[in-house]
């Protein structure tokens, strides 16, 4: 009677967290839409932190269920942090971000607006020398802006988004004096108000790197050692964001792609890829390039990487002429960008590796707390044109 009793509890119970159970518990297991939510739901994927093991334990599992071997990549890099800077005019203290590499520095000055966008015949227009200047954002880089405002002799600069938005950005190189971005809510008041009359002001920028140890999750047949073909996708995303379309979206594709490889012969020349730290600059792909034996690379005949894909229907494709050929082939309706080389294929494609980029355009929620939600369908339909280039590409009678 007991053992019946416990039994009947036992059932009672699990029928209850059936009941109970999340929406994920009622999307089909290990499908890309279960897998999305399941990365979200972790939470900001940022290298180094709980959210990302649980990421990386999640897709290790996916991996080894679909019938592969996964070994881990480890590297380490130093990473910019802000620990807090502001801009205080008068009594008012405003807080911005500084900007990737910026070094630290406390000064106080006179705030100057620079007229334009800070060209340097822009500076020379106004009397900078010793002061901090302020100008606004846009058509040329934030750095070409630092520069310029050295030149000139200032000793600060705040650059004033277009946007009411936050500015967050990176300088391409180290620079010699403090740099941060304002809000365009923030700074707009700010640039009027020192276009008429210098104000004083006091600069807190406060920054320093720290070594972050990332991990990209390699996955394959046991016996493949030299692929022909890697697919990739960075799995972190940034501080604050749980990164559904950036870049759980490419992740879940990969992981998908190996399963419906999984059956094919095309499944002895694979590599998956899940790379860790590309929103701190492509780190997992640079260290996986960076430590790859050369006849490795040279041996690749193909690296398709997925970003940004569960949102915007239209499918924009770029990289090596002939794989965005094969892609239009697939669909024609792909259009072809410019790549700028802002993902993860730009270290193989830099090695000399053939690269095709998938990427469905600019998200309004990239980068916020709201990339929360994609479209299963976008990422079937990338799934699929993937799958048909892959087939175009290794499945001619030249490859076989």
């Amino acid at each position: 009677m007991r053992l019946l009793t416990a039994r009947f509890w036992w059932w009672a119970v699990l029928g209850l967290l059936l009941v109970c159970m999340p929406t994920l518990g009622t999307l089909a297991p290990n499908s890309a839409a279960a897998d999305v939510q399941a990365l979200v739901a972790f939470g900001s994927r940022v290298p180094g932190t709980p959210a990302s093991e649980q990421a990386r334990t999640y897709l290790i599992r996916e991996y080894r269920q679909a019938g592969y071997v996964t070994e881990l990549g480890t590297f380490t890099y130093p990473k910019f942090e802000d620990l807090g800077s502001t801009l205080a005019v008068g009594s008012v203290t405003i807080k911005g971000h500084a900007l990737d590499r910026s070094p630290s520095g406390q000064l106080s000055a006179l705030l100057v607006a620079v007229p334009g966008v800070g060209r340097l015949d822009d500076f020379m227009a106004v009397e900078v020398k010793g002061a901090i200047a302020i100008v606004r954002r846009g058509e040329i880089s934030f750095s070409e802006k630092v520069r310029n405002a050295a030149a000139v002799g200032a000793v600060g600069l705040v650059i004033v988004n277009t946007e009411p938005k936050e500015l967050l950005g990176m300088l391409d190189g180290e620079v010699n004096i403090p740099v941060l971005g304002l809000s365009g809510a923030q700074g707009e008041p700010l640039l009027k108000e020192a276009s008429t009359e210098p104000l004083k002001a006091s600069l807190n920028v406060n920054t320093h790197l720290k070594t972050v140890t990332g991990q990209n999750i390699i996955a394959h047949l046991p016996d493949v050692k030299q692929p022909k073909l890697l697919l990739g996708a960075h799995y972190d995303s940034v501080p604050k964001s749980p990164g559904a379309n950036d870049n759980a979206s490419g992740t879940v594709v990969v992981l998908e792609l190996a399963r419906h490889l999984a059956d094919t012969p095309l499944v002895h020349q694979a590599w998956f890829v899940a790379f860790d730290g590309e929103e701190d600059g492509l780190q997992g792909s640079k260290a996986f390039v960076n430590t790859a034996k050369p006849h490795f690379l040279s041996n690749l005949q193909a690296m398709l990487n997925f970003d940004m894909v569960g949102v915007n229907d239209q499918l924009f494709v770029g990289g090596t002429e002939s794989l965005t050929a094969l892609a239009q082939k697939a669909d024609s309706k792909i259009s072809k960008i410019r790549d700028t080389g802002g993902s993860d294929h730009k270290p193989f494609a830099t090695a000399g590796v053939p690269v095709l980029f998938f990427y469905r355009g600019q998200d309004p929620n990239y980068h916020t707390p709201e990339d929360t939600v994609v479209d299963p369908k976008l990422l079937e339909a990338t799934t699929q044109i993937a799958q048909s280039v892959i087939q175009f590409r290794f499945e001619s009678p030249t490859d076989s």
